[in-house]
């Protein structure tokens, strides 16, 4: 809580033009996401519309880097895993791979099983009840699918989430004042 109480201080003591900016640097950190940038804008006082577009870019900016990194990532250990088995197939030695930790691989099968019985789309709008966009982005990147199709379905749940949490703060905040 003291980061957002930290982001929220800023808000109010930076000039108006650079509070979305700040905003926008909240959404990108995870477990803020959108939904928390967006409330950190409108309690410091920012027009509810400004701070949730605000949040949803920095959360959709610095998911979009993590889904291509992913993606990126996988790719190389693909490429890597092939050309060991072309040595291998060709008689040469291969070193062997780490093993994966209990609770590594305990999560994976979690994500898995989500991932078997949701999809795509499930996992990426149901995946914020959980855990942040940032890590269920970076682990559908990673497990092969699409970076287009990981996109479209973190940017409608960044949207949905967002514009759910700055409709019932702005709401709150009406009330209170």
């Amino acid at each position: 809580m003291n980061l957002v109480d930290t982001f929220q201080d800023l808000v109010a003591q930076v000039p108006e033009l650079v509070q979305p900016l700040i905003v926008a640097l909240a959404g990108a950190i995870p477990f803020i996401e959108g939904e928390g940038a967006a409330a950190i804008g409108i309690i410091g006082g920012i027009h509810p519309v400004v701070a949730a577009i605000s949040a949803m870019v920095g959360n959709f900016l610095c998911v979009a880097i993590l889904v291509i990194a992913g993606a990126g990532a996988r790719k190389a250990i693909v490429t890597r895993a092939q050309s060991r088995e072309a040595v291998a197939a060709g008689g040469g030695a291969i070193d062997e791979a780490p093993a994966e930790s209990d609770r590594s691989a305990t999560r994976r099968a979690k994500f898995q099983r989500a991932f078997e019985r949701y999809g795509v789309p499930g996992v990426s709008l149901l995946g914020p009840l959980l855990l942040p966009t940032h890590f269920t982005a970076t682990m559908l990147a990673a497990s092969g699918i699409g970076k287009g199709r990981v996109l479209i379905w973190q940017a409608a749940a960044i949207i949905l989430w967002t514009t759910a949490i700055t409709l019932i703060i702005t709401g709150a905040v009406s009330v209170i004042r």
